[in-house]
């Protein structure tokens, strides 16, 4: 069987998506029967078929900025949606641009900035930007109940933004969050109460971004702060004398991965690839190159880098692992599709199409936190 870095040696660009209108792509889901989700700056969901990147359908529900898109692992013709605006919104996308056939809410004063479903489809958990500049919260909602059954909420386990939220992906009751306070919690859900049901807290040191489930078992943990930090720790340890930490490096920017020495200069996120084994982790340079990744014990080896592509910052990928193909979207309105021996019609790389309007955010959305706080301090 090719190895994953034979894999990746031979993608080039199959397919570019030709947005109508300037936006950020920030996230990206893929359904097994040929669809992508992709969230945008402009509070969309794009709908677009796998293998050509044609746009196929498009949501509009929401009235703020998005936090993710997740495809029903069971009944995957189903979509969820989550938002600043304080929903979790499900889509049918088989009727493209209807109305969303279920609204999760909570209080008015919640405002989400992370959310998942678990593997059985049964539970839904949305995190919570900072209320009352000392709370945040974990909200719960019975997925299969199409009012949104509100189950409750966890309230003790973080400060700050909840700017991840991840399920595992076999155990429906066992959860991760992360959040701008710096510490990654792990739960076991059928434990009820929160302090019961927190099996763990890690620390990042920094303000945590995105959590990823990985291992064998996926008994690992994979933390990207919002400062470029690297943290991956084995949960399988817990019960034992030997240290959490398989790896850490406080900025991964200051790892050597080119001959002449350079790195990348922010990291995108990383996923575990369950037929390779491996954990893939992306990394970026300003000009739009991709730098893809192994991480392990001994670090981070760079793989394979992609140039030619986006003209902009990469906010999102994901591995089709049926497909053996990677999809990636970014700051330049462009999704592109890398396969192996794929042929780029559009010869070099596309302008950027950013806006006005998406000028005005910030390149990198999660940072804005660090960013007030200096605003206050000055």
């Amino acid at each position: 069987m090719e190895g994953l870095e034979e894999k990746l040696k031979g993608l080039s660009i199959a397919r570019r998506s030709v947005p109508e209108e300037p936006t950020y792509l920030l996230d990206v889901a893929l359904q097994p029967s040929g669809l992508l989700a992709v969230s945008c700056s402009n509070f969309t969901v794009h709908l677009h078929a796998k293998d050509t990147l044609k746009l196929v359908g498009e949501y509009r529900g929401h009235s703020k900025p998005l936090c993710g898109v997740v495809f029903s692992h069971t009944s995957p013709d189903f979509l969820y949606s989550g938002s600043a605006d304080g929903t979790v919104r499900g889509w049918d996308v088989r009727r493209p641009g209807s109305e969303a056939a279920q609204v999760f809410k909570s209080d008015p004063s919640h405002s989400f900035c992370s959310f998942d479903l678990n593997c059985s489809d049964t539970l839904l958990c949305a995190g919570t930007e900072q209320v009352n500049k000392e709370d945040s919260f974990l909200v719960f909602w019975d997925a299969r109940k199409p009012g949104g059954g509100l189950l409750g909420v966890y309230s003790e386990s973080h400060s700050d933004d909840v700017t991840q939220v991840s399920f595992h992906p076999r155990d429906k009751d066992r959860m991760a969050s992360g959040s701008t306070d710096g510490l990654v919690n792990v739960f076991d859900l059928s434990r009820g109460a929160e302090e019961e049901a927190l099996l763990a807290t890690c620390n990042s040191d920094s303000s945590a971004g995105s959590v990823c489930w990985s291992g064998a078992d996926y008994t690992q943990l994979l933390c990207l702060s919002h400062d470029e930090g690297l943290h991956l720790w084995d949960l399988g340890q817990l019960d034992t004398e030997k240290p959490l930490t398989i790896f850490s490096t406080s900025d991964a920017r200051d790892v050597p991965l080119l001959a002449d020495g350079g790195g990348t200069d922010y990291l995108v996120g990383g996923r575990w690839l369950e037929e390779a084994q491996k954990l893939l982790v992306v990394g970026g340079k300003s000009s739009g190159d991709i730098h893809l990744m192994e991480c392990d014990h001994g670090g981070l080896r760079l793989l394979r880098s992609l140039e030619g592509g986006h003209a902009s910052t990469v906010r999102c990928f994901l591995w089709d692992a049926a497909g053996e193909a990677l999809v990636t979207g970014g700051e330049d309105a462009q999704l592109l599709l890398w396969k192996p021996g794929g042929e780029d019609l559009a010869a070099g790389k596309r302008e950027s199409m950013k806006s006005q309007s998406a000028l005005s955010l910030k390149s990198r959305p999660h940072k804005k936190h660090a960013y007030q706080r200096e605003k206050k301090a000055a």
